[in-house]
Formats: C-alpha cells, structure tokens, sequence
C-alpha cells in the first residue's frame, strides 16, 4: 500500500426520513441564517423545500431561499446568489438536490465569505481559499458525490469554460441521505447518475500506481454494484435496495476513497466539461461519449490494467491481453448505451463536428495549469485533438 492522507470529515446521516434531521444538523454546525440552495421545481412539487423551510424556521432558525441553479452550475448564478448571501446575513449555506446545486452553493459559500475576492479566481487558480462558509446538503440524486467529496466545477457561460476545482473548504459539514427523495427523477438523471458513479471511480481506477490491493477492491466493489444496482433502478425506481446502494455508491466514489495512494487520472472528465462547456451537454452524458474513445487511445499505456479491470469487473478473459482489454472497453461501452447513454457525438446530439470544433476543445481542454492532462496516461493538446476525433461520429 502507497501511503496518503485521508481526511473524509462530512457526516453522513442516511436512511429513510433522514431529511427530519436537516434543522437539528444545521444547528449543531452553528447555523443561525441559512440560506437554501435549489434547482428546479421538483422540490417544490414534492414539498420537500417547504418541508425543509418550516423545519429550520420551527427550529428558531432564519431562512432565505434562492431556486434556479441549472445543470453544469452558471458563474452568473453563483454571483447572484453571493449577493444575496451578503445582504441576508447568511452564516450556513443548505444543498437541496443534486451536484449542481451541491457546487453552486460551496461556491457561493466561498464568495459570501470572501466578499472582496472575484469568485472566478478562485477556480482559474489565481486565488487560493482560506476560509469559507459552512455547507450542508440534502441530498436528492445520487450522481455527483460533491456531499462528500472536496470538489466543486463552475461553468463560466462568458469563456465557455468549466473549470473544477479541490479544496479543504469544499468538504460539506453534514450530508442528508434519504433514497426516497430520487424516487421521482427522469430515467435520464438515474442514467446520468450511474455514469457519473462509474467514472468517478474509473478516473482513479486507472492509474499507473502499483500494489494498492485494497483500494483496487474497493473501486471493483463500487464499480460491481453500481452496475448491478443501476440496471435494477432503471427499470424501477421505487426499489429501495438499488436506489441506496447507488446513493452510497455515488458519496464513496468521490469521497477520496477508491484512489488513495494513486496517482489519478481524471482525463474523461476534463475531456467532457469542453462538451459541457460548449453544447451544455449534461455531466453524465459528455462522459458516457468520451470514456470509450479515451480507453482506446490510451489503454496501451498499460494494457495490464485493463485486463485487471476486465477480469475483476466484467469477468472476461480473451485469449490473449490485447483481446481482454478491447472486450473490456466494449462492455463498459455496451453498459452505457443499455442505460440509453451517448457513447459518440452524434448519440450527443451535437453531430458530427468540423476539424476547427474539435482543435477548439483540444486547445481548451489543457488551457489552465498544466500543458497536460490526465495521470494514467499524460495528454497533450494533440492527444486530446485525436480522442475528439475518434468520438466525432
């Protein structure tokens, strides 16, 4: 085992109506003016929000809530909800929903406690964080892991940029699990969701860290039962078994824990935020299209690791470890399409793109820190021109 630091510290309250105890969290935190982050409508269909709203109000509490927060979380949003986080008063920001939400309001937790600082700078790495706001977070879609995890992405609509970034400071203080609250959600953010676990794992998965035995099981483990749990939510979303298990899934994905000791890889996701930042595809989508098309550009960088991952994950063996590896990238490929994903730019919806489109993305996708992306494999601009390429169709 490689050594690491590992700090996880977000508490983690789980289980159905675990939601009751929002107010009681927010005020072991030292919560007095809370402001609620939301997306859309369907917490306020659901009557979540104002479940939630009336508690933290019973509890002696101040509120102030700010809806709106879209997929790929908007700078412009980000900004307005600073704001309004400055003239309330706010001292404890609350996630209601998803990974967007989630990164909005780390964000405007940051801004609000940084109020002289362009929030920008702080994700363009020309500002460091050293001091934030506390987050709480219901959680209502098992998708991202930003409740647990220490990275927050911003899309900048100006630049067309999504950048992410990782601190301390994005760690939540508590986060609120209640599988019942994705009972609801469109087949397409469950399938989004699976995706997401996936990768999240799969960006720390492949790595050219040797002898990490535990942590090489315990990313097969996540990988085994998002699958197996991701095939039984798409057909029904009220089985409580496979929307737990995704739920969890999705917080161990992102929490740190399936890469310690290991260097990480992370390439299809910075690959897939040029597609989010410029069709604003969604999260899951742009990296159910590029996964496949990366593994084959750089699965010969160590193609042992692919054939680990064929026998530990898939089961398959082929005659020999050229074979196992291109099978492996299939039936992860395959997997993503049953779940009715894009695995190419045309199942995208964005088409087929011309040469000056793709050398865009490959330009944008090294344009801060460093002239390369990835671990698994180093990718230059040129390598990225080529993995563009072979998803263009």
């Amino acid at each position: 085992m490689q050594s690491f630091n590992f700090h996880s510290p977000t508490e983690v309250i789980f289980g159905k109506d675990s939601e009751l105890q929002t107010a009681q969290k927010v005020k072991e935190y030292g919560g007095s003016r809370v402001l609620i982050v939301y997306g859309g409508g369907s917490v306020i269909k659901s009557g979540l929000l104002a479940g939630i709203e009336q508690s933290l109000t019973d509890a002696g509490l101040s509120v102030e809530s700010l809806g709106g927060v879209q997929p790929n979380p908007r700078l412009s949003f980000v900004q307005k909800g600073i704001e309004k986080a400055k003239i309330f008063g706010t001292d404890f920001v609350l996630a209601v929903g998803g990974g967007s939400v989630i990164d909005s309001a780390k964000a405007i937790a940051h801004g609000t406690a940084n109020p002289d600082t362009n929030i920008w700078s702080f994700w363009t790495g020309k500002k460091i964080i050293e001091k934030s706001l506390p987050v709480g977070v219901v959680l209502t879609i098992s998708a991202a892991g930003s409740e647990t995890s220490d990275s927050a992405v911003l899309t900048n609509e100006e630049t067309h940029s999504k950048i992410g970034l990782s601190c301390s400071f994005n760690r939540p203080r508590f986060a609120v699990m209640n599988p019942e609250l994705t009972y609801t959600l469109p087949d397409f953010q469950v399938a989004c969701g699976i995706v997401d676990i996936m990768m999240h794992t799969l960006d720390r998965y492949f790595t050219p860290t040797e002898g990490n035995e535990i942590t090489d099981e315990i990313a097969e483990a996540i990988l085994h039962v998002t699958i197996r749990s991701g095939t039984i939510a798409m057909k029904d979303k009220h089985n409580y078994q496979a929307m737990s298990e995704l739920m969890w899934c999705g917080s161990l994905s992102h929490n740190g824990l399936t890469g310690l000791g290991a260097v990480r890889d992370f390439a299809p996701h910075k690959l897939g935020h040029e597609l989010s930042a410029k069709f604003d595809a969604a999260h899951g989508a742009s990296l159910s299209t590029i996964w496949g098309s990366w593994a084959k550009y750089a699965y010969q960088q160590k193609v042992a690791r692919f054939v680990q991952f064929a026998d530990k994950v898939w089961g398959i063996k082929k005659a020999s470890d050229e074979e196992t590896a291109h099978a492996a990238i299939d039936a992860t490929v395959s997997y993503f399409a049953s779940l009715g994903m894009p695995t190419c730019f045309s199942e995208l919806g964005i088409g087929v793109q011309s040469e000056e489109s793709l050398h865009d993305m490959a330009d944008r996708s090294v344009s801060y820190g460093s002239p390369t992306i990835g671990g698994f494999k180093l990718l230059g601009k040129d390598d990225n021109y080529l993995i563009y390429k072979l998803a263009n169709h």
